[in-house]
């Protein structure tokens, strides 16, 4: 009886390699590169919420609202001593006027707004720490005794809205990232089906000659790894193209949350790795496909 057995490197000529000549590396490549983008935009926000929420968690904001400019001001300055006594404040600055006006100066105007409307007195608190709800309750009962309008909101309270729209935004990314490797999935399936109608009577011959349908989905497997491989690569590098010009525009606009969005060494290791673990789940998936379909043929 023979047994069936194939010398290396001449596998090749039983499934032949399409290389960048069929359509598999390509559609691998435009879904990896989608998937970068995608991962790469969640870990971004991901980033840029960290960095935020640790900046803003030990910040505060106090606002002195009084209308005579002469009482606001004496306010301002023994609130500001009063702070810079607390153990739980690390730094105070009290705002100039010309900076609150520029401030606002986006959604008012340019005109002189001191002499039209009462500012309020802003003083930018840095604490040691992130401070509980029962302490900012403490601090504002301390700072009312001295100016009884006196405000105290932590800094984080401002930007908690953006910070939510941007966690939906990370849940829409890894949504998009599982969406392409289904559909990544479904077009190895395609490949798998179709290179087994191409070679149907190269498997009746190596079935003849002895060979088991693991060897014979091993052949497979072994074609569309590398095509998946190649166009993972691909994709990757079309990726790493866009992520570094986006990058670049996002550095320049210099400001905020915005500037805070980037990728760590490693973010960059994970968005490496999405080329390799294409190419695993296309082998997983060209095997399950392939053995199964040789059950039903034979």
């Amino acid at each position: 009886m023979f047994k069936f057995f194939v010398i290396p490197g001449h596998d090749r000529r039983l499934i032949p390699e399409g290389r960048l000549s069929g359509p598999m590396p390509w559609v691998i490549a435009i879904m990896i590169f989608l998937t970068v983008l995608a991962a790469a935009a969640g870990l971004a926000m991901t980033h840029a919420i960290g960095d935020v929420s640790d900046e803003l968690s030990s910040r505060a904001t106090v606002q002195i609202i009084e209308a005579n400019p002469q009482v606001r001001s004496r306010q301002a300055d023994a609130v500001a001593g009063r702070l810079r006594a607390l153990p739980l404040v690390e730094e105070v600055r009290v705002l100039p006027p010309e900076e609150i006006e520029a401030l606002i100066e986006p959604w008012l105007g340019t005109q002189n707004l001191a002499d039209d409307i009462p500012l309020p007195a802003l003083i930018d608190v840095k604490l040691a720490r992130a401070a509980t709800d029962a302490e900012y309750q403490s601090l504002r009962s301390t700072l009312q005794s001295i100016a009884p309008n006196a405000r105290v909101e932590p800094s984080s309270g401002y930007i908690a809205p953006v910070i939510s729209l941007v966690r939906s935004f990370q849940w829409i990314a890894l949504g998009l990232v599982g969406l392409l490797a289904l559909a990544t999935g479904a077009a190895v399936i395609i490949s798998a089906r179709s290179a087994l109608n191409t070679h149907t009577e190269t498997i009746a011959v190596v079935h003849l000659l002895g060979g088991t349908d693991q060897q014979i989905s091993r052949l497979f497997q072994r074609r569309i790894a590398l095509d998946a491989l190649l166009g993972g690569l691909i994709g990757l590098a079309g990726g790493a193209v866009i992520i570094w010009l986006i990058s670049g525009q996002l550095s320049a606009l210099g400001s905020g949350l915005v500037q805070s969005v980037g990728l760590d060494w490693w973010s960059w290791l994970i968005i490496a790795v999405i080329p390799i673990l294409g190419m695993f789940l296309a082998m997983v998936t060209a095997k399950l496909t392939v053995t199964g379909a040789l059950k039903k043929i034979l």
